[in-house]
């Protein structure tokens, strides 16, 4: 039980999140649009963008491990076992959140404690919906390695 809703979720959740945020960090890197979003995430706490990276960092790894819960059972309750199948079936719901997320993140980016992030335009929506893809492609492709180590996945509904 603990594996199932408590290790595997942290590791999930901890590995897919360095993929969102490696893929959102290019982004911004690249320079095709401001796609830093633990800064974004980090400043909203402490209204500052130079004190924004460690808080942001806490804040999304601890999200994105807690969201991985819930990507995890969603592909339990599809009883999806081999890796192509949770792996796309992983993006898909990366989509769907990103697309989530994004659509809200643009609502309400001109509330932003910082003028950096107070901006949220379609390139911005789109990098976060890639970013979450991102996500959910990792997710559904550790949730298949998982599945074909062997470890009951079952839904416990």
């Amino acid at each position: 039980m603990a594996l199932r809703y408590i290790y595997l979720p942290i590791i999930a959740g901890f590995i897919a999140t360095v993929g969102i945020t490696s893929v959102l960090w290019l982004i911004d890197k690249i320079g095709w649009t401001k796609a830093d979003m633990v800064r974004a995430v980090g400043s909203m706490f402490t209204k500052s963008y130079e004190n924004a990276l460690k808080v942001g960092l806490i804040i999304h790894f601890v999200a994105g491990i807690v969201i991985s819960a819930v990507y995890l059972h969603i592909l339990s309750i599809l009883q999806l076992t081999d890796i192509v199948s949770t792996t796309f079936v992983g993006g898909i719901i990366g989509f769907i959140h990103g697309f989530a997320f994004s659509f809200m993140m643009v609502i309400v980016a001109e509330q932003h404690p910082v003028k950096e992030f107070q901006e949220a335009d379609f390139h911005v929506a789109v990098a976060h919906v890639l970013g979450h893809i991102t996500y959910g492609l990792i997710l559904g492709a550790l949730f298949g390695l998982f599945a074909m180590a062997g470890i009951d996945l079952s839904p416990a509904i």
